[in-house]
Formats: structure tokens, sequence, C-alpha cells
């Protein structure tokens, strides 16, 4: 599907499709195309009006800086990430936009809040947004505004999480799998703060950026603010499970002291019944008629002496 975004003067429309864009002096207006799963044939009809070369998949994902962000002649071509948290498992969904005069084009397979969003900005404000280039630095704003709320949501979970693991009923392994999952979503967001924070530098040296850079600077500098977020966010998980991993060390202690404990107990007596349960022909205490209360008092005074012992010592 391709959306058209065609200015003229104050006023902004939206044309679907690819036939308006057939006509060269259609192309003129336009200043954002929006191509959510594109086919082939629409891919290859954007590059033949434009005279560009989309990446493919592959290439729009890799991870060098060479593949994030590059400039030919006059255009900029950008590959980004944008975080798609559905609470099942985060994924960093690459993004292509390529800026070319005063015009935008995007090249997106998934559905993203961050477009959404920016087309309603778009449509209610249309004067704000003067060119391609405005249009792109909104969708980046918008998209590290929505970073800020997961970060923060981060930092309220993992307090939650905290309070739950010092409860008296705690599911060890539900407390575990939410920690791994909060790692996972951190470092998910800090990659995709990181990818923005190289892609906006590179803009900011840019000599074919025509806009005010000075919403570049403001968003870079929401980034580190993010990314020292995020480290911080890393810290408190990492202190957070070795608090965790000593209490449940500290539980097994205890179980295992438990069972030494009634070990030590049982022995003397056992010893005394391994005593008198022996074949031998000479055992006085077996033709003895007390015989049989004797071996039981010995048996539980055995067991009794051990544990004045261990209460003395501060044991029990």
């Amino acid at each position: 599907m391709i959306n058209c975004y065609v200015r003229k003067e104050n006023r902004l429309t939206v044309v679907e499709g690819i036939d308006f864009l057939e006509d060269s002096e259609n192309r003129k207006n336009v200043i954002w195309i929006d191509m959510f799963l594109p086919t082939i044939q629409e891919v290859k009809s954007i590059e033949k009006y434009f005279n560009i070369e989309f990446p493919t998949k592959q290439e729009s994902e890799e991870i060098e800086l060479s593949s994030r962000y590059w400039e030919e002649k006059d255009r900029i071509e950008i590959n980004s990430y944008f975080l798609i948290n559905d609470h099942k498992e985060p994924v960093n969904e690459t993004v292509s936009f390529i800026l070319q005069a005063d015009l935008l084009i995007s090249v997106r397979y998934k559905k993203l809040a961050s477009f959404n969003a920016s087309i309603k900005k778009l449509l209610a404000s249309p004067r704000e947004y003067r060119n391609g280039y405005s249009i792109f630095s909104q969708i980046i704003d918008i998209r590290i505004d929505a970073d800020a709320d997961i970060v923060e949501e981060i930092s309220k979970d993992i307090g939650n999480v905290r309070k739950k693991a010092f409860a008296e009923e705690v599911d060890n392994e539900d407390i575990l799998e939410q920690m791994s999952a909060f790692e996972n979503l951190n470092m998910k967001i800090r990659e995709n703060l990181t990818d923005k924070q190289r892609i906006l530098n590179s803009l900011l040296k840019s000599q074919l950026f025509h806009e005010d850079k000075e919403d570049l600077r403001i968003m870079l500098k929401d980034i580190r603010s993010l990314i020292e977020h995020t480290n911080f966010n890393f810290e408190r998980l990492d202190y957070l499970q070795n608090i965790f991993v000593g209490l449940l060390n500290a539980e097994q202690n205890k179980v295992i002291k438990i069972f030494t404990i009634v070990n030590v107990i049982f022995l003397p007596p056992t010893l005394v019944a391994s005593i008198y349960g022996m074949n031998f022909e000479v055992m006085p205490e077996l033709s003895w008629e007390y015989g049989y209360v004797f071996s039981f008092a010995v048996m539980i005074l055995a067991s009794i002496a051990p544990i004045i012992v261990f209460k003395k010592k501060g044991w029990i």
C-alpha cells in the first residue's frame, strides 16, 4: 500500500496508490511517500520515477553504519530501528528512509504506532511540515518519545519486581522470568537508541540536510539521557538478580541445615539400634527383663543430647 502526501500551498491531501505519481507534475508536489508492504512492481515504479534504488530487506537490517546511513549525490538513505513491543518478544523492525530534495520516502513492512501518530499530527497541522525533512524529524522525535515511555515503564516494573522478590510468598521461577524479560526489553531499547544516535550524529554533519539542525541536537540530548537511564536499569537488574540469587541460596542453606540437624539427631539412636541388632551370643541385655525398655531409653537420651547441645550453640 502506498500513500502520497501532497502539499499545495498550506493544504495537504493524501492520495492512495501509485497512479498519481505517473504524472511528473504531480510528483513535484509530493512531500512524503509512505510505502507499507509494497509489492515488487510498486517498488520498481518508485525507483523509476525518482531514479533511486531501495536496499533489499537483508541489506537494510545490517548493523554497520555504512548500511544504516549513507549519502549519494543529492539524497540521504537511512535504515533505522523501530521497536515493536507487543508484550511477547520485543523486536527491532528496520524502516528505510530516503530524503531527496524536499521529498521523504519511507518503506516499512510492519504497522508502527510512531507512523500512525506522525500521520495524525501531519494532517492536523499541515503548515508545520514544509517538506520531507521536517516529516522525518517528526517521525524520529515521536519514536524517541515512545522509547522514553518504555524506559520509564521498565523502571517501574523493575521496582515492582523488587517488591515481589522480598515478599513472603514468592514464585521464584516467575520472578526470574520477569527479570530476564525486562533485561531483554532494555537491551532492545538500548540498541534502538544507539542506532538513532548514530544516525542523528551523521545528519548533523551532513551538508544535504537543509533544515534547521537544532531539533536534531535536542533529540540527541534526549537520546543520551535515555541511554544513561537504560544503563541504570541494567545496573538495577544486575543488583536485583544478585540479591535474589543470594536470597535463594540462603533459603537453600536453611533447608540443608535442617536436614543436617535431623540427620545428626537420629544418628546416635541409629547407632544404639545397630548395636542391639547384632547377633552375638553373649549380650547381657538380651535376656534382661528390662532390656527392651533400657534400649529405648538410651535411644531417646541419645536423640535429646544433640538437641540440647545445638540449642546452647544457637544453631536451632
